[in-house]
């Protein structure tokens, strides 16, 4: 187990000598420094965990010292120790950023728990730390071609602001990742980030998620509950598949973008909420209003700024990177081997189509890493619709007879058309006319799933 490393500074060699006695007694490694100058070199040559630093040094005295180092972006946790300490002193170096104030004479049970205490918070951060860098490698935005480069400006000039923002695209492009970039770029980055997937909430919920519901309300609300919206609060409520909310619940949204209140499921009172609203559809809004099934008065609320994600078809420069990426991540997050692609390989994989895109390379390259026998993966390990070199716009190549032809089609329809609609059952069935029953029937005469056609 690796020892805590404890910096003790203090101009007088007893009270350094006492402390490092009693915290190597417990397990901790010491080191002493006799200045404020000593002191910060020793932080910089060896970052310790825990800095014990005096206050009355001549030179650079103790509060000095605590304003340097809790500029760095590791900063050790520091206890302040003092013979001449008062509240104001005391007050002084918690609003610098100290965790703690001792008076001497130092008792050995105060010190102990003061740095058990430290060290559990400077432990904590550190997980915190980790988990920001794993939470922003998951939501990196990665390319350098001139379309994504579009949407990093769009997310730059957007971000800083309140107004709404309406992302556009297929499924599978990243509409996510844009919502989230310009949630942690804005001044709301603090709070909190909601998301709702309006297309995968029933009618008869979707009122009570986004709005709340009090106690009573309908059959099963046992308690009062608070919606989306209300837990947004200062924060970005992200309506993912906007397009696929009813008239009513339209009219609702449309209400808390206007006035800024919202008002429970069963309840006459409205409560005021501070909201920024982003949305994200891969349905043509604009078609759905000439259909009647879209509010147009709504779609020029949310749509005050449009961006659009542009599908992997014309960001082909990028696939290279993202594949890079996608095999780094889930070697490093599955424990497995990284392997290489053969030119052949990447070759057709740039060449293909991506229906599904950047959702569908994901899932291909982590299948690939794991189903792929060798440290190489060749043509010959990739999937029959890449390996043939369909890109994904064409009908299958490689039927032999009439039969074989219509039901290869038919199968590379459906799947399509079910990573369009990010494999909504529903909604597919409805998108190409047909009931929900023969679907479910075709998918199992194709043998098509998410897990092996996603």
């Amino acid at each position: 187990m690796v020892k805590s490393r404890i910096l003790v500074v203090d101009d007088e060699e007893p009270i350094r000598k006492a402390l490092r006695m009693a915290l190597e007694y417990e397990g901790y490694e010491v080191s002493e420094a006799s200045s404020g100058n000593e002191a910060l070199e020793a932080i910089e040559t060896e970052p310790p965990d825990l800095v014990f630093l005096d206050i009355k040094m001549p030179g650079m005295d103790g509060l000095e010292v605590l304003g340097e180092v809790r500029e760095q972006t590791t900063a050790p946790q520091v206890i302040m120790i003092s013979g001449h300490g008062n509240v104001e002193t005391a007050v002084q170096a918690t609003k610098r950023g100290a965790f703690d104030f001792i008076e001497k004479p130092l008792e050995t049970e105060r010190i102990l728990l003061a740095v058990r205490n430290a060290l559990e918070r400077k432990e904590l951060q550190d997980e915190v730390g980790r988990l920001r860098v794993r939470f922003e490698k998951k939501y990196q935005m990665i390319g350098k071609s001139n379309p994504i480069d579009d949407v990093r400006e769009a997310i730059a000039r957007s971000a800083p602001t309140n107004a709404t923002v309406l992302i556009t695209g297929e499924s599978g492009t990243g509409k996510e990742l844009v919502a989230r970039a310009i949630h942690g770029n804005s001044n709301r980055s603090r709070g909190p980030f909601v998301q709702v997937n309006c297309a995968a909430i029933p009618e008869d919920l979707i009122e009570s998620e986004l709005f709340g519901h009090e106690k009573g309300s309908f059959t099963g609300a046992t308690s009062k509950q608070l919606g989306k919206f209300e837990q947004a609060h200062k924060g970005t409520i992200f309506l993912d598949e906007v397009g696929d909310m009813s008239a009513r619940t339209q009219a609702k949204v449309l209400r808390v973008l206007q006035e800024g209140e919202v008002e429970r499921v069963g309840s006459q009172a409205t409560n005021k909420v501070d909201v920024r609203v982003i949305a994200a559809t891969n349905k043509d809004l604009e078609a759905e209003i000439a259909d009647g099934r879209f509010r147009e008065d709504l779609f020029f609320r949310l749509s005050v700024i449009p961006i659009r994600t542009p599908p992997l078809r014309e960001r082909r420069e990028d696939i290279e990177s993202l594949i890079e990426h996608f095999l780094t991540g889930f070697a490093s997050d599955d424990n497995l081997r990284k392997k290489k692609f053969s030119p052949q390989a990447m070759e057709r994989l740039v060449k293909h189509g991506w229906p599904g895109n950047v959702r569908e390379l994901r899932n291909t390259v982590e299948r690939l890493l794991i189903m792929a026998p060798g440290d190489s993966i060749d043509v010959n390990d990739l999937p029959t619709t890449i390996r043939s070199g369909d890109r994904g716009d064409a009908g299958p190549a490689e039927a032999s007879t009439l039969k074989e032809f219509k039901e290869s089609s038919e199968r590379s329809f459906l799947v399509q058309k079910l990573r369009e609609t990010g494999w909504n059952i529903s909604q597919t069935a409805q998108v190409i006319g047909t009931p929900r029953s023969n679907l479910y029937k075709k998918l199992e005469q194709y043998k098509i799933s998410q897990e092996t056609d996603a």
